[in-house]
């Protein structure tokens, strides 16, 4: 059966992995995955991933961080969805717990935390929250 949203798959497989303490995790490769791996690397919410052989497919391997045995992310979650798009302009894209979470965004170009589409002036899909 075909997956209906790819992202979210991997956003609660990262989760369900520091809920239960995981090192790391294996989530099939994409190119929106790897640039949202991208953003959450460069803010600091994950350690690092690194590309793997997945049942004969690509994957992708997601060390997760901790910090004093709590998880790095405490909360993250899908905001556009396959049933509901959310698209947003530069100057109203919303800002988590005062500007101390991240909002992932697909802009047109690349996919960017909600600082850098802000200094870049570029809107776009509101792909999900971190904080």
């Amino acid at each position: 059966m075909a997956m209906t949203d790819p992202l979210g798959d991997m956003l609660t497989r990262i989760r369900n992995g520091q809920q239960a303490r995981k090192d790391s995790i294996l989530t099939p490769a994409s190119k929106l995955r790897t640039r949202v791996l991208d953003v959450l690397q460069r803010e600091g919410y994950i350690r690092g991933y690194s590309e793997e052989a997945l049942a004969g497919q690509k994957g992708l391997r997601i060390e997760l961080k901790y910090f004093e045995g709590q998880p790095a992310i405490q909360h993250l979650a899908r905001v556009s969805k396959p049933g509901r798009r959310v698209y947003s302009a530069a100057r109203e894209l919303p800002r988590i717990r005062n500007g101390l979470g991240t909002i992932i965004v697909s802009t047109p170009r690349g996919v960017l935390s909600d600082a850098e589409a802000r200094e870049q002036n570029v809107g776009g899909e509101v792909l999900a929250e971190v904080f």
